[in-house]
């Protein structure tokens, strides 16, 4: 017997520990059965579980337990990333409570210590995985710095370079001055800070009491000008064009160029042009063969080929300096408050500086054509398709992408030096000191480039790399190209894309067929979670509180596409609800004595309503299907809601209580069977959303309709529930007493009446068929709308009734001394003109551009979604009044 409640903690590690014991999670490379591949996206073994990962992971979970369902040979691929810069910052500040830095250790030191690290207690977030019922293929999981994914690197990176497509060149970083090493754009996050702009006026060579102006934020780095622009199409500067200005302080003469970059509106319309200091400025370097000059050192402070007085300054006492400076000499024209745009290294929280240093590149222009070829032509296919936008606008306009980075844990580049700086790019050492031999004629020392591979580069290889590639693996031959990748928007660029070009390049194919881009999970505002805001939920806290099954069913019911999530902890609770009502009525079951029958077939019921519930259980199991195939997780989702709490036990259990209190063993035996039967494959159709209650309960509820113990559910096929199931009659007449009982209940909601009152009900102009279903099932809609009679009636109406319509009938309800009919007009009239008046405030502020262009998104968004709530409960109200006449 069921106990009375369910308690999620008692059972979930039981069951995972089963399901993972048992093999059931495996791919079998020797299986018959079609592939389904998902990737998974490594999450850094630095981490640990937040939002994001609960809601990609849970909804991979839905499709590789759907899809393991259907028959299909699943692979859900895991593993983990090294994180580069991520896990060397974990390690060092555990060495810096020692007193001790990465230098006193050593690399090779260094390297074993993180190694340790990982071993002790880098397994935290695939545990936390564990929790959230995750159900990959674990005895597959793989690292990035793995052997076999380390082979795959060297490999790409040599093979790239001697096809021209990785080369070192000196362009701008964005370097990290605290961690001495170059970070990507997803590892800078942009900050408002208040600021000013200053106002300097560069003399010009030839007339030096004519001035030309320009603004900057850095002041500092206007040691390493080389030029001002002006728009070549600035009457105002059209004589200066070609001309040079001295530049204060430094006294270089640097030209005066045109181009478009200038903008006449901002400012004086003319620019300083700092190519060594701003991406920007680089890109205008370029166009006009300018210096660049660099003033900079690792640590921000000024260095190169600057005046002495400002040498080995801190960017930020030197910028003090040089407007003192400027100031003494009258060249500066003005100074003004300015809030601007500062990017702060996600990790160090130092402000990032653009830095012009010796980098290795990929040319991701040559490997991004293939790449956007194939979402052109659809062997990719993104999902929703709107993404394709962003991916072409971001392809389309690719740079070299740096790949190198000056810290010591990740893949160290395959490249050696020579004494005179010839570079030797190899597999190993050997290899390289072999290929020295051959150019120099002699052996030589060689000494290896220090810098490590961007972690994105070993994450670009993971659809083929965690198969075995470079080896031709049977792994490789049948899960390659994967099915569907399952990942958030904001990494369409550094992964996404990446993973397309290198897996074109070197599989001659795309890695994944379809792409799901999911949205972002917010708070229940709209805004984003941050510890700064105070408004992060920890998803291991709601499965504590709630259980897993509930966080899982409700980012899935909340995943619209499209759509960012507005979590509010009050969803999770009534998904808890969900999970309760399930178990509840599986205890009903139980009880009354329902249990799968030998030789039941659901196509041969013959009592109208088990008719019914047999119908719409096959038709919401075909729309949830078609739901999970189109990646509609909410539709999903909210299908299978419907139907087991509305469909089934609000409406069939209570609709077949009366068969099993009856007289007739022959009904009460097919609605038995029947119950046990319809709960059974509703359990199914929820395992992948739910798989925790859903696997109790199948083991619970006990044997088989041929005796013996079930194996586990999480290993049974998806139900195949033909259209031949659907009756077409049975479902009209149910759902009209579904809808006869739900606006009788309507009506006195709105009304008013009394939970006790039973009333009279009344149909006019009813046609043969809604008086044979009246007749039919009466005792059920009494009881169920809580009515005194329901007969078929002519003539006028009592007076005091309420009105609605039914299809062809007429429904009236008598309530004259049942309530106050005037006091029900009044109360809905004052009801429905507090509403309208919300509503004109919310038209006004929604009609008012300044408020829509200055408030936060999630706000403007909140306030549209007050306005329809408003809008949709007054026009229900009015339907009210209109049936009091």
């Amino acid at each position: 017997m069921l106990d009375k409640t369910y308690r999620p903690g008692d059972v979930e590690a039981k069951h995972y520990q089963q399901w993972e014991a048992s093999g059931a999670f495996s791919a079998d490379v020797g299986a018959n059965a079609a592939p389904y591949t998902i990737m998974m996206p490594p999450p850094n073994v630095t981490g640990s579980l937040h939002m994001g990962h609960a809601l990609t992971f849970t909804l991979q979970d839905v499709l590789t337990r759907y899809q393991r369902m259907k028959g299909r040979d699943a692979l859900w691929q895991p593993g983990t990333d090294h994180a580069g810069i991520a896990t060397q910052m974990v390690v060092e500040r555990n060495l810096a409570k020692e007193g001790k830095t990465r230098h006193d250790l050593g690399r090779d030191a260094f390297i074993d210590a993180v190694w340790a690290w990982k071993g002790e207690s880098g397994g935290t977030i695939t545990r936390q995985l564990r929790r959230l019922g995750a159900s990959p293929d674990w005895p597959r999981e793989r690292f990035t710095m793995d052997e076999g994914l380390s082979e795959a690197v060297v490999e790409v990176f040599v093979t790239l370079h001697r096809q021209g497509l990785i080369y070192k060149d000196k362009r701008l970083v964005n370097w990290d001055p605290k961690l001495h090493t170059a970070i990507s754009d997803l590892e800078v996050e942009s900050r408002e800070v208040k600021g000013n702009l200053w106002h300097f006026r560069y003399p010009l060579a030839d007339d030096p009491e004519r001035f030309i102006t320009v603004a900057t934020t850095r002041p500092e780095t206007m040691l390493g000008d080389t030029a001002v622009a002006v728009h070549p199409e600035d009457e105002r500067y059209r004589d200066l064009v070609g001309k040079f200005v001295r530049l204060p302080l430094v006294g270089r003469l640097i030209p005066i160029v045109a181009d478009e970059y200038a903008d006449p509106e901002t400012g004086s319309g003319a620019v300083k042009i700092t190519p060594a200091h701003d991406f920007n400025d680089f890109e205008v370097g370029k166009r006009h063969g300018l210096d660049m000059i660099n003033v900079l050192d690792r640590d921000a402070r000024i260095a190169g080929d600057v005046p002495e007085a400002y040498r080995g300054l801190d960017r930020y006492e030197a910028r003090k300096r040089i407007v003192s400076d400027i100031e003494a000499l009258g060249l500066l024209e003005k100074v003004e408050p300015h809030t601007h745009m500062l990017p702060h290294g996600d990790r160090s929280g130092m402000v990032i500086e653009p830095w012009l240093t010796d980098q290795w590149y990929v040319d991701a222009e040559t490997l991004a054509r293939p790449a956007i070829e194939a979402v052109e032509q659809g062997r990719t296919r993104f999902v929703p398709r709107q993404w394709e936008n962003t991916y072409f606008e971001w392809m389309r306009n690719i740079q070299p992408w740096c790949i190198s980075r000056q810290i010591w844990w990740g893949h160290q580049i395959p490249a050696w030096y020579g004494p005179d700086g010839a570079v030797f790019v190899e597999k190993t050492q050997a290899e390289a000191e072999a290929a020295a031999e051959r150019h120099y004629g002699e052996r030589v020392p060689l000494e290896r480039d220090p810098d490590v591979l961007d972690t994105w580069f070993s994450s670009a290889l993971w659809p083929f790399s965690t198969l075995g590639w470079p080896q031709r693996t049977p792994e490789l031959e049948r899960y390659y190209p994967t099915d569907v990748l399952v990942t958030g928007f904001d990494i369409i660029f550094f992964w996404v894309a990446r993973m397309m070009m290198m897996g074109l390049h070197f599989m001659g194919d795309v890695p994944f067929r379809e792409i799901y881009i999911h949205a972002l999970v917010r708070d229940e505002r709209g805004q984003k979670m941050s510890k700064s805001k105070g408004n992060v939920i920890d998803p291991l806290e709601l499965i504590d509180e709630y259980g897993c099954d509930a966080l899982r069913f409700t980012l899935a019911a909340m995943a619209a596409q499209g759509r960012d999530i507005k979590l509010a902890v009050g969803r999770v609770e009534g998904y808890r609800n969900f999970a309760t009502k399930l178990w509840n009525a599986a205890r009903y079951c139980e009880m009354n004595g329902c249990a799968l029958a030998a030789g039941y077939d659901p196509a041969a019921v013959k009592h109208t309503t088990n008719r019914w519930i047999v119908g719409a259980l096959a038709d919401a199991a075909r729309r949830s299907a078609e739901a999970l195939d189109a990646f509609r997780f909410n539709d999903a989702a909210g299908v299978l809601y419907q139907f087991t709490w509305d469909t089934f036990c609000d409406w069939y259990l209570e609709f077949t209580k009366p068969i099993l209190n009856g007289d007739d063993e022959a009904a009460k035996a097919e609605t038995r069977a029947t119950t046990a039967w319809v709960l059974d494959r509703v359990l199914h159709l929820l395992h992948p959303l739910m798989p925790f209650i859903t696997e109790e309960l199948w083991q619970q509820l006990g044997s088989g309709p041929q005796g013996g113990k079930r194996g586990l559910l999480m290993s049974e096929r998806w139900p195949d529930l033909g259209a031949d199931l659907v009756d077409p009659s049975a479902a009209a007449e149910l759902d009209w007493v579904v809808r006869l009982i739900s606006t009788v209940r309507t009506v006195r909601a709105e009304m008013n009446v009394p939970a006790s009152a039973q009333i009279p009900l009344l149909l006019r102009d009813a046609g043969p068929e809604t008086r044979r279903r009246i007749e039919t099932h009466r005792d059920v809609i009494l009881r169920m709308a809580r009515l005194a009679s329901a007969e078929v009636a002519d003539g006028a109406p009592p007076e005091g009734s309420v009105q609605t319509v039914l299809d062809e009938a007429g429904l009236i309800l008598p309530l004259a001394g049942i309530i106050d009919l005037d006091q029900e007009r009044q109360r809905l009239a004052r009801d429905i003109e507090k509403l309208a008046s919300e509503i004109a405030k919310l038209d006004q502020k929604l009609g008012n551009p300044n408020f829509v262009s200055r408030a936060p998104e999630e706000v403007v968004e909140e306030q549209r979604e007050r306005r329809a709530e408003a809008e949709a409960a007054r026009a229900k109200l009015a339907e009210a009044l209109a049936r009091l006449g």
